[in-house]
């Protein structure tokens, strides 16, 4: 969709992407038809493992197209995220990842077409939890480290005014706060460190210090978005569930469950935190010069994603990479319908329904 000469522009806006594995997949296409919108701008890009990878993919085709002159870079951002995916799909690299451990002893497991798919899954769960990394992978091989270092230019997203400003975040093992890795800092090892699921891959270490998996302290991380960048609103797009209606009740379910909990916990409290802001702020209570008036907005799969299992997280089947592709293609093009208007005037989430707790205390007639 093109806009009109006589249309101003919205606001730059920011990206806030989760991690998930293979379900960042579900982020490329919401990327890919915000790009191909024409309208929105980008200041600054957070993103969580899967999250990461697609923020420096972005940002990588922006730069390469500034610096070469051909055009305003939003087509190369496409071209650039689509020629990662195509690589992960060609390569397998996350499902290797993913599965890695297990994988060494007993191949990758086709989730679609073995029977014995479900007791793999048990398996490795139990696997995980009782070897370490340090013990069945010594030589810390990990493909997609490889991959990542030969798509993506670092040091030209390093440069000021090339791309928007990318955020990555990991987990620094030695006091589980989280860390942001941007500009010069931001390298091949900050985007594996968030990534690092601690029960498959040896912690990443930078300048001496050891990192995990930024899911657990940020998935992804807000603060970036609204102390390093001036425009106020922030799209998140989310392939976490909050909330799942079926229990899960197998080993490997309720170790899925725990972890998208885990990975979800630092979000809602940054959730919490821009909500008490902006009551403050409403009030009158706290100076609008010194804080910001955050519009909250997201794009998310709802219960689409849900029908995913969270094993899907590490198949990288085309088929698979392809649905998740189109239905954020298809999530974006809904949520442009309905929202695009709210840019810079409104958040388009309603935060005290969707993340705070309900810590009310029930009254007891007696």
């Amino acid at each position: 969709m093109s806009r009109t000469p006589s249309t101003p522009p919205p606001p730059p806006i920011n990206l806030a992407l989760q991690g998930g594995g293979s379900h960042g997949a579900f982020t490329w296409g919401v990327l890919d038809a915000l790009l191909e919108d024409g309208r929105l701008s980008f200041e600054g890009i957070s993103g969580t493992s899967a999250g990461a990878m697609n923020a420096v993919a972005l940002a990588h085709g922006f730069a390469q197209a500034r610096l070469h002159g051909h055009g305003d870079g939003r087509d190369a951002a496409r071209e650039s995220l689509a020629a990662f995916w195509d690589g992960v799909i060609a390569m397998g690299a996350l499902g290797e990842a993913q599965r890695a451990p297990f994988g060494f002893l007993f191949g990758p497991v086709d989730e679609d077409s073995s029977p014995a798919a479900p007791w793999l899954d048990a398996m490795s769960a139990l696997w995980t939890s009782t070897v370490s990394p340090y013990q069945v992978n010594p030589f810390d091989i990990n493909p997609l480290r490889s991959f990542v270092a030969s798509r993506i230019d670092f040091e030209a997203l390093a440069r000021p005014g090339l791309a928007p400003k990318v955020f990555v975040v990991a987990t620094r093992v030695s006091n589980g706060k989280a860390e942001v890795f941007s500009g010069t800092r931001l390298s091949v090892d900050a985007v594996m460190a968030s990534a690092c699921l601690p029960t498959l891959f040896k912690a990443v270490e930078i300048d001496g210090q050891h990192y995990w998996d930024g899911g657990y302290s940020g998935n992804p991380a807000i603060h970036p978005l609204i102390y390093q960048c001036s425009g106020r609103d922030i799209v998140l797009v989310q392939i976490n569930p909050i909330e799942r209606e079926t229990l899960p009740t197998s080993s490997a379910q309720i170790l899925d469950r725990l972890n998208e909990i885990s990975f979800n916990a630092a979000l809602i409290a940054e959730m919490r935190a821009i909500d008490f802001v902006k009551r403050l702020l409403a009030e009158g209570k706290v100076d609008p010069t010194h804080y910001k008036d955050v519009l909250m907005h997201r794009i998310d799969g709802g219960e689409t994603l849900e029908a995913f299992s969270a094993s899907s997280k590490s198949s990288t089947r085309a088929s698979l990479i392809h649905q998740l592709r189109d239905l954020g293609r298809s999530h974006a093009q809904d949520w442009l319908r309905q929202h695009f208007k709210d840019l810079g005037q409104r958040s388009s989430v309603d935060i005290k329904r969707d993340y705070l707790d309900d810590l009310r205390l029930p009254i007891r007639g007696g």
